[in-house]
């Protein structure tokens, strides 16, 4: 048994002398110290040998164990060394060539768009306020003058997420940020019922209809949701907060136009549109051949609405608009098509 485990090692060391790649060297380790090598078969016979030679083979063959794998991790150290060696005589580098730039993220368009026009309503003395974009009819439509089965709905495509057994209040993805009207009327007049405080405030947020997608409309949309409620507001103090806006955005020499128009929580109601960046006003895809783009609508605050948010309509009056941050950018920058900002193409990107 001991000249076999010499036999052994010595055919292990000479294969291993042939070995030159790390292929051949994992190669070798399962032949010689593998489960099924032979050196490994010693160790399993151990057991059919007398008690006398059963420790002395066994230390023997535990030598040569502890022998090759030294001389394998040897081998193993030479080869990886031999490799890198190899690499860098056959491979060249050039110090001298410029690093390359790391990309940098950046604020989508539509975020550092919705930051300008809040940036323009806080100079204004607006202050930012927020809510949920999961709303329950009463708040989406109910407490904004719009009653159950009012063919006005048929308005604002809705994407339902929970009907089933909630009678006249099922839960929406709120289809314009003027639920937070409520929501923030509520919660000012909870404060002082019997004089609740005026309100000056402005209403982000992502909404969603279930709508064709246009070069004009998307599925999903940021909106801004402007409210101003008090004591002797007017229509005349919405046109000038109004046009004082738009001039702000876009310019001192910015036309823009109201339309009458309607919308269940305003009365009277209408929208506000400039004149088309994208063709000059001469009519292209962008502003339906009209010149013209709508970037809100708007309207003094209805008195079903100022009831709703505690607030007595014989006492306060207010104005409300809702605007869309997408539909201003495309007029900043000559966008031919609202679809690119959700499109997550980088080269469209990267040009904000």
């Amino acid at each position: 048994m001991q000249d076999k485990l010499n036999e052994i090692e010595k055919a292990a060391l000479t294969a291993l002398a042939e070995v030159n790649d790390p292929a051949m060297v994992e190669a070798w380790r399962v032949t010689h110290l593998g489960r099924s090598s032979e050196l490994m078969g010693v160790f399993s016979g151990l057991g059919k040998l007398s008690k006398e030679e059963r420790p002395v083979i066994g230390q023997a063959a535990n030598r040569v164990k502890v022998a090759l794998e030294a001389a394998l991790e040897e081998k193993a150290a030479a080869v990886k060394q031999a490799a890198l060696a190899k690499s860098l005589a056959e491979e060249k580098l050039d110090v001298t060539l410029p690093g390359r730039n790391k990309h940098v993220g950046r604020l989508h368009p539509s975020t550092q768009q919705l930051r300008r026009v809040l940036s323009i309503l806080a100079e204004m003395g607006f202050q930012v306020f927020t809510s949920r974009e999961v709303e329950t009819d009463e708040y989406n439509f109910q407490h904004l003058n719009f009653p159950p089965h009012h063919p006005a709905r048929d308005m604002q495509d809705t994407f339902f997420i929970e009907a089933e057994g909630r009678g006249d209040n099922p839960i929406l993805m709120r289809t314009h940020t003027s639920p937070g009207q409520i929501h923030a009327m509520r919660y000012f007049a909870a404060t002082d019922p019997s004089n609740p405080p005026p309100i000056r405030i402005a209403l982000p947020g992502m909404c969603f209809r279930y709508e064709q997608i246009t070069a004009r409309s998307e599925v999903q949309f940021n909106q801004v949701e402007g409210l101003a409620v008090g004591k002797n507001i007017t229509f005349a103090d919405l046109k000038g907060t109004i046009a004082d806006f738009v001039r702000r955005m876009f310019g001192e020499g910015a036309r823009l136009r109201f339309r009458a128009s309607y919308f269940p929580f305003t009365e009277p109601s209408a929208e506000v549109d400039v004149e088309c960046f994208v063709c000059g006003g001469k009519g292209c895809q962008v502003c339906k051949n009209s010149g013209w783009l709508e970037i809100l609508g708007c309207g003094m605050v209805h008195p079903n609405v100022l009831i709703a948010g505690g607030y007595d309509p014989k006492v306060y009056s207010g104005y409300a608009w809702g605007m869309g941050p997408e539909r201003q950018l495309m007029l900043r920058n000559k966008v031919g098509d609202i679809r690119y900002f959700w499109g997550n193409d980088v080269r469209f990107l990267e040009q904000f």
